[in-house]
C-alpha cells in the first residue's frame, strides 16, 4: 500500500531539493536559528543541521535558514550525486529526494560507494530504496530514531523508503 502523505508530497509540484528539504530533511533534523555545539556531530551547528562555517554567536531567520538548506543540497549534494550516480537525474522524483536526504545524513561520498547507489544505476529502485534502509546505524548499533527516518517514518514525518516506493 502507497502512503498517502507521501504521495501528497510528490504531488505537491516542487522540485526534488525543496521536495527533500520541507518533507524529509527539515522535520527530521529540525531548525535551529542560533548556532549550537553538536556534541554527537562535535561542531558548531544552524539551521537544520548546516556545520561548514558556523561559529559561535551565528544566528538566521528561517527563510536564510531554508535558502541555505536548498543552496548547500544544490551544490554540495545533489549535484554530486549526479555524478556519482549514473542516470539519477531520470530517477523517479521520489528516489532522487530520498538520495538527496540521505546523503545530507550521512554524507555523499558513503551514498556514492553504497548498494542504493548500484541498485539505482541498475534502475532497481524498490531495491535502491530497500538498500538506503540499511544507513540506520551509529557506533554499530541500530538507532531508532535513523531507522525510523529510513523507513516508514512515524506520526508525524515521511521516512525515505515510503517516499522512495511511493512515487513508483
Amino acid at each position: 500500500m502507497r502512503s498517502k502523505r507521501a504521495q501528497a508530497a510528490l504531488a505537491s509540484g516542487l522540485g526534488v531539493v525543496a521536495l527533500t528539504a520541507a518533507y524529509l530533511t527539515v522535520p527530521w533534523e529540525g531548525v535551529e536559528n542560533a548556532a549550537y555545539w553538536d556534541a554527537i556531530g562535535k561542531a558548531w551547528t544552524v539551521c537544520a543541521g548546516e556545520t561548514k562555517g558556523v561559529k559561535p554567536g551565528d544566528s538566521y531567520t528561517d527563510k536564510q535558514c531554508i535558502d541555505m538548506l536548498h543552496r548547500r543540497m544544490e551544490r554540495d549534494y545533489r549535484q554530486p550525486l549526479q555524478r556519482c550516480i549514473r542516470g539519477f537525474d531520470a530517477a523517479p522524483l521520489s528516489v532522487q529526494a530520498s538520495f538527496l536526504d540521505l546523503s545530507w545524513n550521512v554524507g555523499v561520498s558513503a551514498v556514492c560507494r553504497s548498494t542504493a547507489a548500484r541498485r539505482a544505476m541498475a534502475k532497481d529502485w524498490p531495491g535502491a530504496c530497500e538498500a538506503m534502509t540499511w544507513f540506520n546505524r551509529a557506533s554499530g548499533r541500530v538507532v531508532r530514531g535513523l531507522d525510523l527516518r529510513r523507513k516508514e517514518g512515524d506520526a508525524h514525518r515521511i521516512g525515505d523508503r515510503e517516499l522512495c516506493l511511493a512515487g513508483l
